[in-house]
């Protein structure tokens, strides 16, 4: 898909948002959404995503809803590293097939970096164990600041 295009409302994340399909979720208010992802790079590779936004990328979103999500993503960002301590963290968006987005529908991932330990590819690893993505989202949850 290219940069141009049309929101499609059956994309798994707005099925995540309307209850559609299960996730493991780490925070939400009423901006954003943020989850476990279920090919993840790293051990804590979190997603965050508008809730009422139908911007396929970051080049439709409007300024104001740009802020709220940037604070949600500051804001998992603070847990995850509080929660698993590692030693950085990316930070990163896609805009475009030709970029490696995959799921149309803005969204940030949060991904965890440990000094010596490889990252996985980009939407391409195996799928996570759900029960082990519950767990993970419920340590990191606990570290989000009130």
């Amino acid at each position: 898909m290219s940069l141009d295009g049309h929101y499609d409302p059956s994309n798994i994340f707005g099925k995540i948002l309307r209850g559609e399909m299960p996730s493991a979720k780490v925070f939400e208010n009423d901006d954003v959404y943020a989850f476990m992802d279920v090919f993840p790079q790293t051990r804590g590779h979190t997603l965050v995503i508008p809730k009422r936004s139908q911007a396929r990328n970051f080049l439709e979103e409007s300024p104001l809803q740009l802020g709220a999500l940037m604070q949600g993503v500051q804001i998992v960002a603070k847990a995850v590293r509080s929660a698993l301590n590692p030693d950085g963290l990316v930070i990163t968006q896609f805009n475009g097939t030709a970029a490696g987005q995959t799921v149309f529908h803005l969204h940030f991932h949060v991904i965890p970096r440990w000094e010596g330990q490889a990252v996985g590819r980009h939407a391409s690893g195996g799928m996570a164990d759900p029960s082990e993505l519950r767990a993970l989202a419920a340590e990191i949850a606990a570290k989000i600041e009130a």
